[in-house]
């Protein structure tokens, strides 16, 4: 009985939202692949891709790439201040 007051409160509290547009025809892909899915509507699974996306945005910011890291070690090495 909690959890169901509890998704009733959810369902009432506000939320902002605002429309993008994709064409009609990607539309009506996307309609047909989430069918089989848990996904209730389009704009939920879009919402989880782009959410999923700059997730995987925000993981790849690094301030050096593995060989620029590397190469600083090297040198580090090499005036010995790491071992």
């Amino acid at each position: 009985m909690e959890v169901m007051v509890k998704m009733t409160e959810e369902k009432s509290k506000p939320k902002n939202f605002t429309s993008i547009s994709i064409p009609t025809t990607l539309y009506k892909k996307l309609e047909e692949k989430i069918k089989e899915t848990e996904f209730t509507s389009v704009s939920s699974f879009v919402t989880h891709i782009i959410r999923e996306y700059l997730a995987k945005m925000e993981e790849e910011k690094e301030v050096f790439s593995e060989e620029e890291e590397e190469e600083i070690k090297e040198r580090l090495r090499a005036l010995g201040y790491i071992d």
